[in-house]
């Protein structure tokens, strides 16, 4: 079943292929996409950017490359190999509309889903999941996304919510604030406990700050000390800037988690800031994705480390609630319209914004 004035055609970003900006061709005859069985159709009234956007762009993700993100940022990078340059480490099929982010309406349903969801308001949960727990596929990777008028997902990935806050502001929560707060869950932090969160300023980890102060945690945070002020607003007890001598400032065995989104020579001192027993969490690498380990430091300590990509049953449905009880707020540092899409990630790439940019189609 189909709203009225669905139309054949959309506005819509196409990544053409790895590299650098010039793969991002923005088109407005691009089919509107029919939804399957058990799928709906959403009219997408915005979407935020996102670093697995660009990651997939330059084909950061294949094991060739060891710099940090924002190293190929503009152009991509040259040592990437095709065959492995998705998150999964399958072959990325181009042309694909990206976009983890979006926040929109229900236009149209697919066979074996209620009519009556046609005009529910609804965020998009990025991960979708699969027939076991580690089968899933990505919003905007494997399957196209939210840079678009107009998207296909399955309708159980497609969460009613009902905020007074704009599709400007809703879009800034998906990707971002869950990835956040798998991490916590998986870490299992509690209130009264100590975690320190790094990349603090950026989606991930500002969304980190505001989770962890809701589950009433001490936050301290790395970030620039021009954006120290910022994150403190969003919860954070204690900010100090990026890179500093974490062990030197802390401590050994101070913090029970870390949050971490920059990875890189940064590091080995967190694990040895952590308790016994602590745990730590990644969910991104920015400054790098090599890293040294002593084993010695993980064994004796007694620690626990997460990857974190797959979101936990559950993860999204709380967000939702989170947002429409008003537990946490959005931090939009930007907005630009689709079409340009380029002055945004470039915006992006410069890192001197707190929260997300956010594209309007």
């Amino acid at each position: 079943m189909v709203m009225d004035a669905v139309p054949a055609t959309m506005a819509a970003v196409l990544l053409t292929g790895n590299g650098g900006f010039d793969k991002l061709s923005f088109r407005e005859d691009v089919p509107v996409p029919v939804p399957g069985a058990g799928e709906v159709l959403i009219r997408v009234g915005a979407a935020g950017v996102n670093n697995t956007d660009i990651n997939t762009r330059t084909a950061w993700y294949s094991k060739a490359v060891v710099a940090a993100t924002e190293a190929g940022g503009g152009a991509g990078f040259a040592e990437a190999r095709t065959e492995d340059s998705g998150w999964t480490g399958a072959i990325p099929q181009f042309p694909r509309i990206q976009g983890a982010d979006a926040c929109g309406r229900i236009v149209a349903v697919g066979s074996g889903v209620d009519p009556g969801r046609i005009g529910e308001r609804v965020l998009v949960e990025p991960v979708f999941h699969g027939a076991s727990r580690f089968e899933a596929i990505y919003f905007g990777s494997e399957v196209d996304g939210g840079f678009a008028q107009f998207a296909r997902v399955p309708s159980r990935h497609a969460h009613r919510i009902a905020s007074t806050l704009s599709d400007i502001e809703l879009a800034s929560f998906p990707c971002a604030y869950s990835a956040a707060e798998n991490m916590l869950t998986r870490a299992a932090l509690a209130a009264g406990e100590r975690v320190l969160i790094t990349g603090a300023s950026g989606g991930v980890g500002s969304a980190a700050v505001q989770l962890a102060h809701r589950r009433g945690a001490e936050v301290a945070a790395l970030a620039s000390p021009d954006k120290a002020e910022a994150v403190r607003a969003l919860g954070a007890a204690r900010t100090e800037p990026r890179g500093a001598d974490c062990l030197a400032l802390f401590g050994q065995e101070h913090f029970d988690v870390v949050i971490d989104i920059a990875g890189g020579d940064g590091f080995p001192a967190l694990l040895n800031v952590l308790k016994r027993g602590g745990r730590y969490a990644v969910a991104g690498a920015i400054s790098g994705p090599i890293a040294q380990l002593d084993l010695r430091t993980l064994y004796l300590k007694d620690l626990s480390l997460f990857g974190c990509t797959i979101l936990d049953p559950g993860v999204f449905a709380n967000l939702v609630g989170y947002i429409e009880r008003g537990e946490i707020r959005p931090v939009v540092a930007a907005t630009w319209p689709l079409a340009q899409i380029v002055t945004a990630q470039q915006a992006f790439l410069e890192k001197r914004h707190v929260g997300k940019i956010v594209l309007v189609p």
